[in-house]
């Protein structure tokens, strides 16, 4: 699995502050679960991945880093460790598989990537309610008409959206994702836009403020 921009921008975006125990869903490579360490001294962060052989990797990556002490990677699904763990995590975070519908890839484990086979948002869910711990917060990164299907499924499950960050990619396209905050507590959603390249002919030229955000876990910014 490689590294994608959704995956780097989510961990980006996403606020660790007071976060002693972090979950990444679906941790693949583990870049996630890295930036995570990154961005915080104490914390401890657990990924967990369903494929035995993207776990395998993402262990390796651990062991090469720097934060192999508060890192670890668990083999198996999110609805198996919801059901087994007792822990609860202040903060959890997943770039999940969003395409429900359409044509299936004849790639097995591409199909399990892309489109939601084996985590359904409904799992997702009621795995993410059981595992949350009081005051924590979910991260999600969704395409924008998954996100809003999203945000009306979450209240079900008694997650409230809490901030919205609507990612333009360029200033002349419209919505293309959302970066979402949920908690256990339903209040005011704060919400803003980023844009992350300039005009349309100014190619892979980014934005000040998408710089600012990326720029810790890139070389080349």
């Amino acid at each position: 699995m490689k590294v994608n921009t959704d995956g780097v921008l989510l961990g980006a975006w996403s606020d660790t502050t007071h976060k002693n125990l972090i979950l990444d869903i679906g941790t693949g490579t583990g870049v996630i679960a890295l930036m995570m360490a990154q961005k915080t001294t104490n914390s401890t962060i657990i990924g967990v991945e369903i494929d035995p052989l993207a776990c395998q990797q993402a262990s390796e990556n651990i062991e090469n880093s720097r934060f192999s002490d508060r890192v670890r990677c668990i083999s198996t699904s999110i609805q198996e460790f919801s059901n087994t763990s007792d822990l609860r995590f202040d903060l959890i975070i997943t770039n999940p598989p969003f395409f429900s519908g359409g044509t299936f890839s004849s790639n097995e484990n591409r199909a399990n990537v892309r489109h939601t086979i084996k985590l359904s948002h409904t799992d997702l869910l009621m795995s993410v309610k059981k595992l949350l711990s009081h005051d924590g917060h979910f991260d999600i990164i969704l395409p924008y008409i998954e996100g809003l299907r999203f945000i009306e499924m979450a209240g079900a499950y008694d997650l409230y959206l809490q901030n919205q960050t609507n990612l333009i990619t360029r200033p002349e396209n419209g919505v293309e994702r959302l970066l979402m905050r949920f908690g256990k507590f339903p209040q005011n959603c704060v919400e803003n836009t980023l844009t992350a390249q300039l005009k349309h002919h100014q190619v892979n030229e980014y934005t000040e403020e998408y710089q600012a955000l990326v720029k810790p876990f890139y070389t080349f910014l």
